[in-house]
C-alpha cells in the first residue's frame, strides 16, 4: 500500500517526508519499509534517516544543490515496485513494579481516573504496545496501544526529577524514562531494565516496529533484576521474533 506522501525542503542538508497525520500501524509499516529502502540505497553514503509517527527526515552529509531533482528521485524510489524487504521485529517483555514506592503518582492518578490501582495496573499491563519511534531522550520509546480508559492529560506542573526506569502515562501515550529527567507524565511504576546503555554496540536494544508488553512484578523480583541488570553480560532476550 502506498500513501499520498508530501516532500518538503527542511534545510539545505535535509528533506522532510510526511505521511497522513495519524498514529497507525499500517502507516508505521510503510514508513519503516521506505526507511529500510533508503538505507539500502544510500548505504555507501553518510546519510541519517530519522522516522517518527508519520514522517521521515533525511539528513545528508552534503548541501543539496538541486532539491527538485533529489525529491523526484525519492518519489521514484518510493513508488517503484521492488522485492519485499523483510524486517525482523521483536516482542519484548518489560518487568514493571507498580506500587507506591516506584509508582509515585499511582494513587493520585487512580483517583483522578476513578479507577482502583489494581484496575490501572491490569489495564496498563494487558495490551501489546507498538514502538513507533525513539526520541525526546536516547532510548525513550513512543508507544501506541494504551487503553483509552487510561488516557489522561499531562501534569499541569511537570516533575523536576523523574527517576530512571519510571513507567508513566501522559495524554494518549505511555513510556519509560531511560534516565533521570524532568517530566510531565504520571509515574505509575518502574522497571529495573536499562533502556539505553551507551557502552553497548547497540545502545537501545528495542527498535521502531518492535512490540512491547509490560509484566507486573513485586518488590523482591524488582530488586533481584536491578542487581542482575547491572552485570556486564546481562542481556534481555525478546520473547518472540517475527518478519
Amino acid at each position: 500500500m502506498t500513501y499520498d506522501i508530501k516532500f518538503f525542503r527542511y534545510n539545505e542538508h535535509s528533506i522532510l517526508i510526511k505521511w497522513p497525520p495519524l498514529i497507525d500501524v499500517n502507516i508505521l509499516n510503510d514508513i519503516l519499509e521506505f526507511k529500510n529502502r533508503l538505507q539500502k540505497k544510500f548505504n555507501k553514503q553518510k546519510l541519517e534517516v530519522i522516522s517518527s509517527y508519520n514522517s521521515i527526515l533525511i539528513v545528508y552529509n552534503y548541501t543539496i544543490d538541486k532539491f527538485n531533482d533529489e525529491i523526484s528521485g525519492l518519489k521514484v524510489l518510493y513508488n517503484e515496485e521492488s522485492a519485499i524487504n523483510f524486517i525482523t521485529f521483536s516482542t519484548w517483555e518489560i518487568p514493571v513494579c507498580y506500587n507506591s514506592t516506584y509508582g509515585v503518582d499511582l494513587e493520585d492518578y487512580s483517583k483522578q481516573k476513578k479507577l482502583s490501582p489494581t484496575d490501572v495496573i491490569a489495564l496498563h499491563s494487558r495490551p501489546v504496545y507498538t514502538v513507533y519511534f525513539i526520541g525526546f531522550l536516547p532510548g525513550f520509546l513512543y508507544l501506541g496501544g494504551l487503553d483509552k480508559q487510561l488516557y489522561h492529560n499531562r501534569k499541569t506542573t511537570p516533575s523536576r526529577a523523574l527517576k530512571k526506569g519510571s513507567v508513566a502515562i501522559g495524554g494518549q501515550q505511555t513510556g519509560i524514562y531511560p534516565q533521570d529527567s524532568p517530566g510531565g507524565w504520571h509515574v505509575i511504576g518502574s522497571t529495573p531494565i536499562s533502556m539505553f546503555n551507551s557502552r553497548k554496540s547497540t545502545p537501545c536494544f528495542i527498535k521502531p516496529g518492535d512490540k512491547l508488553k509490560f509484566r507486573s512484578i513485586d518488590n523482591i523480583e524488582y530488586e533481584q533484576l536491578a542487581i542482575e541488570s547491572q552485570k556486564a553480560n546481562f542481556e534481555l532476550k525478546p520473547i518472540s521474533e517475527d518478519a
